[in-house]
């Protein structure tokens, strides 16, 4: 009876006076938004500042944290991915490879198309001049993966921008074709439209752009369709004569087919014959097949760096997809991998990860849960150093946004931030502070919208969280 009397009198307070600590951030909550933040020391464990922190929201692109810690302690911040050609058919003397050349996707992130020709290049030198079989793509890690969110969904069949990238274990150039537009010999004439990673056309491409005069200004769209089961390019605008290159990025309709294309036309240019047309599968090679050439990803703790730094989806979605650790995984299991790690975290809470990267609008975590992921890493000596450094520091943050607030929130603070706007908008936020005499902290906000709620913008977010972390950095 009396725990009832006592929260009917705390809901009819003002919300600014339950925002201990978040006096400007908590006006957020009398507009309607649901809010929970969190900040506390982290020698001390003394609480700063606290709105509902408990409470279950979106954490959009915080969820990255979640996987960065879970990769790291996985598979450790100088692990690589090693992607591989092999065959289970005999190479005779005249390089003549009799059977399947097998591209083994590893589900490495950063895969690009560097990686592609050094792989090519290691098999010329292995003597290989000609394949007389398929060049085989093996996506029998993971993929194809199915989609659960509306832009990658829509992917499928057509698309607009680079970020809604498909996802396979052997996926390249982070699912993305790409072409170069560049002005025709004269005004009036069609742009000269070519692919960025090969001499020999790997995607189709409908021409749309004209050529206009020298000065004149340059205007480009562009949108990746699939017709008929092939995916192409199509470019719509105009470019000025003396404008340089433009270079175009759109997300493909099937990563693996994206990669088979590229690494065919590299063989080829490097002058080893394919008899076969490329095709992708689903089944992993043989275990018989010997290794005819390796190319390794970069370490994790840089992979991270991407991943975090420019909040990646599809590096974020890939790695969570290899710590599930099955065939065939879903982006659901790469979920749950994660969720088991944070299972060891103490005085966590609930967490629920359908994706590594926060895409997924079900996602739901509190500030205290994020709140103690990052104290549990900022303990760890091993990996903090490599968990930390996909922060962002206000004052000279890679996303633009970030860059405000007084100078003692911009050198005293690192972040994460998350963003979504369907079905309702999300802005969260996670990271570490400096206090004026050294302490560390770590901070976590959770922004999320109704269907009744206004439109929310990063400012009306980071300047009064900005206003309130400078107090608590000041006073401690």
């Amino acid at each position: 009876m009396l725990r009832a009397v006592l929260l009917s009198c705390l809901s009819l307070l003002p919300l600014t006076t339950l925002a201990h600590g978040f006096e400007s951030l908590g006006r957020l909550a009398e507009r309607g938004f649901l809010v929970g933040a969190e900040a506390r020391l982290l020698h001390s464990g003394e609480v700063l500042g606290s709105i509902a922190p408990e409470r279950q929201l979106s954490p959009a692109s915080v969820s990255k944290a979640y996987l960065a810690a879970a990769a790291l302690d996985r598979w450790g911040p100088q692990h690589r991915f090693t992607t591989r050609l092999v065959s289970d058919g005999e190479l005779d003397g005249d390089g003549v490879l009799h059977g399947d050349l097998v591209f083994e996707g590893s589900g490495d992130p950063g895969l690009v198309t560097e990686d592609l020709w050094r792989l090519a290049q290691r098999l010329h030198q292995r003597g290989v001049r000609e394949v007389a079989g398929r060049l085989v793509v093996s996506q029998w890690r993971f993929g194809p993966v199915a989609c659960l969110t509306t832009d990658r969904c829509e992917a499928l069949d057509r698309v607009a921008n680079a970020y809604s990238a498909l996802l396979s274990a052997a996926g390249v150039n982070h699912g993305n074709w790409c072409v170069s537009v560049a002005p025709g010999p004269a005004a009036g004439e069609p742009a000269r439209i070519t692919n960025c990673d090969s001499q020999s056309p790997i995607v189709a491409i409908d021409n749309r752009v004209e050529t206009r005069a020298a000065a004149g200004d340059t205007r480009l769209d562009a949108e990746r369709v699939t017709r008929g089961g092939e995916d192409v390019m199509v470019l719509r605008g105009q470019i000025a004569q003396d404008s340089a290159p433009r270079t175009v990025y759109r997300t493909s309709g099937d990563p693996a087919e994206q990669t088979a294309r590229t690494l065919a036309a590299m063989l080829a240019q490097l002058g080893i014959a394919v008899r076969d047309v490329p095709v992708t599968s689903v089944e992993a090679p043989s275990p018989a097949a010997r290794t005819l050439a390796t190319v390794d990803s970069r370490p994790l703790q840089v992979l991270l760096l991407d991943t975090m730094n420019y909040s990646n989806n599809f590096m974020a979605d890939m790695l969570a997809l290899g710590l599930a650790d099955t065939p065939r995984a879903t982006l659901e299991q790469g979920g749950a991998a994660i969720e088991r790690f944070v299972a060891g975290i103490p005085d966590h809470g609930p967490l629920t990860l359908n994706s590594g990267s926060g895409l997924t609008p079900e996602n739901r975590t509190s500030a205290r849960g994020v709140n103690a992921l990052l104290a549990s890493m900022f303990h760890r000596a091993a990996l903090f150093p490599s968990f930390v450094a996909g922060f962002q520091s206000p004052g000279n943050g890679v996303m633009r946004f970030v860059r405000r607030g007084s100078p003692t929130f911009q050198n005293h603070v690192m972040l994460k931030t998350g963003t979504l706007n369907q079905p309702v908008a999300v802005r969260a936020v996670g990271g570490y502070f400096r206090t004026r005499a050294g302490r560390w902290g770590v901070f976590s906000v959770l922004v999320n919208g109704t269907a009744t709620t206004p439109w929310l913008n990063w400012a009306q977010v980071l300047d009064p969280l900005a206003r309130d972390l400078e107090r608590m950095i000041d006073a401690n």
